[in-house]
């Protein structure tokens, strides 16, 4: 599965939901609560990536989920520049950007590049600053024996420089190449299931947390 989503959103799978009966609702008053905006970020641009494919599939995993609503980014379709600080009008940028401006909660998919993550999410995520600010991020990584962690690690201190959470649980597919079927699905999919689940949970939690404060007081203001 090489093409990549685009905005999926929970009402399209109704009939494949799991979330709790809690899930986006008040408990108390049992009013509906909108739902999480969630960007899925895939980091790798180069030529034959599999990125795509765990992206789907874990996009598919969020829109089980009546309290998340999902938003692609792709580096891969998006203009870049390539001086930083440069002004650009790009339209594919535009549109990047307006989703992650509007995201409640991230998920980074990304590879592991000479012990690293791409310089492609690099470009991404530092022509962005206040689109990251009080916002829970979560990872999604792939690679050879480490499946990508080590990528992951060099993550974290740079959203945490951009004032985001990194929560603590992440998704991890050591040479997923033969994990996938030709329809890209899991051939073995309970235990990626299940982190899926934990990080969702946990992202869930942020991101409903940290909205609320946003929204009683700004942040840095």
């Amino acid at each position: 599965m090489s093409a990549t989503v685009d905005h999926i959103r929970t009402a399209d799978t109704a009939d494949a939901r799991r979330s709790s009966a809690t899930h986006g609702r008040d408990e108390g008053a049992g009013t509906p609560i909108s739902p999480l905006q969630l960007a899925v970020v895939i980091g790798s641009t180069r030529q034959g990536r599999f990125g795509p494919t765990i992206a789907n599939w874990f996009v598919r995993q969020a829109a089980l989920r009546d309290a998340v609503t999902v938003d692609v980014v792709d580096t891969a379709s998006t203009e870049l520049p390539h001086v930083f600080g440069a002004a650009t009008d790009h339209p594919s940028l535009a549109e990047a950007t307006e989703k992650l401006a509007r995201a409640d909660v991230f998920v980074v998919v990304t590879p592991e590049y000479n012990h690293s993550y791409p310089g492609s999410l690099k470009n991404l995520i530092d022509t962005h600053h206040l689109e990251w600010q009080a916002k829970p991020v979560g990872f999604v990584s792939y690679g050879g024996i480490s499946g990508g962690l080590r990528a992951v690690e060099h993550l974290r201190p740079v959203f945490a420089e951009l004032h985001a959470v990194t929560v603590r649980d992440s998704v991890c597919f050591p040479n997923p190449w033969g994990r996938f079927d030709a329809a890209g699905e899991l051939t073995s999919p309970d235990d990626a299931d299940a982190a899926a689940a934990t990080m969702l949970d946990q992202l869930t939690w942020w991101g409903e947390a940290l909205r609320s404060a946003r929204a009683a007081h700004p942040y840095g203001k």
